[in-house]
């Protein structure tokens, strides 16, 4: 497409027209500068990205930046004064992708066509300019941000670039503005795979500046505080010849193709065909190896097109949403003004979830943390897990010395309460048990200062009950953490009956600090990821005991694309640990959580491993495991557990667990690991019909809307 066929408008997929349906683009402008090269090496035009806001606001590109960047380089290729053209950032943000603020307002085929082809048209200029062209990734770059660097002849990145990745597959999209096609052909499949599909299902991992260098990304490294100016002197000898950028050459034979088949084997033993945007991006760059660059570019159009127009699109997008806005906002939140200062914290207990909780509040907060238990064998042990954890960070580069030095000197332990005499909030994380726990809080009270904040990481087990025999129970409120702690973003924050705003508020701001996503939930049992697992995992062993093999009722829900399956989430949480919330749940409601004989005998049996080495049920699990003579099929199995989700989620919301379904389908997605590509538990069971046919009506009548 030619500048004239960019520029045009009128018709209705035209670059012109599309800024009427990105209507509320934030508009990320391209301003070129000229800049004198150091060694005499000429004028360069460098274009900066910058939508006019800090780094909370970082930019993207929808049809009005395109158009603006179209016009930079149009007038940069104008010019016969020039040496090169380079484009970098604002401040900390190079760029982090398409602007999806408008995606949902795309209502044709042609229109999200249109969207994919203007990003490849505008890019491309980049790379076949006559002048050498160069990327300054000075901060986060992610999806399009990292194409329009990708579509540059070389790349410079900052050490301190803490953000960097392709996260579309994540969404329910494809790196569609040459993603699939430049980033394989530049670094190799095995690598280009790693960003394009293994890193988005890894939580969306993403990559750092040296790591993007490593990679072979990018060309050079530099230190944030001068970086523009060392990319520009770097660029200046390129220009002269004083430095040859060497690439390793690409397989792009025999190992092109392996790189694929493991990717492939891969994407299907996680995701048994679930999640169609993955496999789109792996099939584009299987087929990158033998296409050029206009084959590589119209199929990328292509995928872009027919995936704006999906459900897993619009599912991904209310996901991304739920994370991006309700997590910021939790529903019913007290006004954070209410909240108080926690300038230290204590932590009951020193076994292993506790020294998580212990390692995260010293990062995340930076203050004091002591650890208390009831001898020094089990306090040396928790203590020093801390100080191990933090020695793997400093030898993957998370923390330097000085850090993991301060690290180790804020985590303490003690054998007395005592030491939580100025703690402003003390968390308990010990036994699961009634009892117990009240014992815990009724010490821990009466050291504490009369305004800290008392916080329960129980899974199951009431605030309101614990806090009874207190003499401040306003101060208890649920602390609810998952498993890893340092993965899983969820936070269940719980108000027991006289639970203060005051102690609520101190709770959701230490949250905030913790980088966690809190949701407030009413003081019911197991309150909701719970609640909601156990009766999931309740109806594949009932499976089991009616006489399905294991194996079988284990793969029931592998359509769904979830992170584990039934039985390895069993093996993850502990059976023992899985018992107790069953109980829990079955005391509280015995006509809709039953507790598995095979549970319990499990557990009687002393074993925690429900598979062996090599991935298949130990057959001594297998014994407990026999059943009755009415085995059911995998389909009947997978039916069964999501009408008992959509009935329980019914119930829920009637008695005011959570506010609204958005706050269920968050607890999921960021506790449990629900794929995103499913949009949250809520809408997936209006979309698949259950929500009509076990409740008589959808949990979102008019479909999710944004938050």
């Amino acid at each position: 497409m030619s500048n004239s066929d960019v520029r045009s408008g009128g018709v209705p997929d035209s670059p012109e027209a599309l800024r009427e349906v990105f209507a509320d683009e934030v508009v990320t402008r391209a301003l070129a500068r000229d800049v004198q090269l150091p060694y005499n090496a000429g004028t360069a035009v460098l274009i900066t990205l910058d939508n006019g806001h800090d780094h909370t606001k970082p930019n993207t590109f929808g049809p009005a930046g395109l158009l603006s960047l179209n016009d930079a380089i149009e007038a940069a290729r104008a010019r016969t004064d020039i040496a090169a053209v380079a484009i970098t950032g604002k401040p900390f943000i190079f760029a982090v992708g398409a602007d999806l603020t408008g995606v949902p307002q795309v209502r044709t085929r042609e229109q999200a066509h249109a969207v994919a082809r203007l990003g490849h048209d505008v890019f491309r200029k980049l790379g076949e300019l006559d002048v050498p062209t160069f990327a300054f990734v000075n901060g986060a770059a992610m999806g399009g941000g990292v194409e329009v660097a990708l579509h540059c002849r070389y790349r410079t990145v900052s050490s301190g670039v803490s953000a960097f990745a392709l996260p579309e597959t994540f969404l329910g999209l494809v790196p569609g503005w040459g993603g699939t096609y430049l980033l394989p052909h530049l670094i190799g499949a095995e690598k280009a795979l790693k960003l394009i599909i293994d890193n988005p299902l890894a939580q969306n991992r993403m990559i750092k500046g040296p790591e993007v260098r490593a990679l072979g990304i990018a060309d050079a490294v530099f230190e944030p505080a001068d970086f523009v100016e060392e990319s520009l002197r770097w660029a200046a000898r390129v220009v002269k010849g004083a430095v040859a950028v060497e690439r390793p050459e690409v397989d792009r034979g025999a190992g092109w193709d392996q790189a694929v088949a493991n990717a492939r084997f891969m994407l299907e033993g996680r995701l048994h065909g679930a999640a169609p945007a993955p496999v789109r991006a792996l099939e584009l760059v299987a087929a990158a190896k033998d296409r050029t660059r206009d084959e590589g570019f119209a199929a990328e159009d292509d995928a872009l097109a027919d995936l704006i127009m999906s459900e897993e699109l619009a599912a991904g997008l209310y996901a991304f949403d739920l994370n991006q806005k309700r997590a910021r906002r939790p529903a019913g939140a007290p006004d954070k003004s209410l909240a108080r200062p926690v300038t230290k914290v204590g932590v009951v207990g020193a076994g292993l979830m506790a020294g998580q909780l212990a390692l995260l509040f010293a990062r995340r907060l930076g203050v004091p943390v002591v650890m208390t238990d009831l001898d020094q064998e089990r306090l040396d042990r928790g203590v020093g897990y801390v100080h191990g954890e933090v020695d793997k960070l400093l030898a993957k580069g998370r923390v330097n010395p000085d850090q993991a030095n301060r690290l180790k000197r804020q985590v303490t332990g003690s054998l007395t309460k005592d030491a939580f005499a100025d703690a402003d909030f003390v968390i308990e994380a010990v036994f699961e048990r009634m009892d117990v726990k009240k014992q815990v809080f009724a010490e821990v009270e009466a050291v504490v200062p009369a305004e800290a904040v008392l916080a329960t990481n129980t899974s199951s087990l009431s605030i309101t009950e614990m806090a009874a025999d207190l003499r401040h129970p306003e101060r208890v409120v649920g602390f609810h953490f998952f498993n890893p702690v340092a993965v899983l973003p969820l936070l269940e924050i719980i108000r027991g009956e006289r639970t203060d705003d005051a102690a609520l508020a101190t709770a959701f701001a230490t949250a905030k600090q913790l980088k966690k996503s809190a949701v407030l939930c009413k003081d019911a049992p197991a309150f909701v990821v719970n609640r909601l697992l156990t009766l999931f995992m309740g109806e594949v062993l009932a499976a089991v005991e009616e006489g399905t093999e294991p194996e079988v009722a284990d793969r029931a829900v592998a359509p769904l694309g979830l992170p584990m399956s039934p039985l390895m989430l069993l093996q993850l949480v502990g059976p023992a640990v899985a018992l107790h919330v069953a109980e829990t749940l079955h005391e509280a409601f015995p006509d809709r959580f039953g507790v598995s004989p095979q549970l319990r005998a499990l557990v009687e049996s002393g074993r925690t491993a429900v598979y062996g080495p090599d991935l298949t049920i130990d057959p001594e699990v297998r014994a407990l495991f026999t059943g009755g003579g009415r085995p059911s099929s995998e389909e009947q199995i997978l039916q069964r557990a999501l009408e008992a989700l959509a009935r329980e989620i019914r119930l829920m919301l009637e008695e005011g667990v959570v506010a609204e379904p958005a706050d269920i389908d968050l607890c999921l997605i960021a506790g449990a690991g629900w794929p995103f590509h499913l949009g949250g538990i809520t809408p997936y069971l209006d979309r698949s019909g259950v929500s009509e046919k076990v409740n008589g009506a959808r949990f979102h009548p008019n479909g999710p809307k944004a938050l």
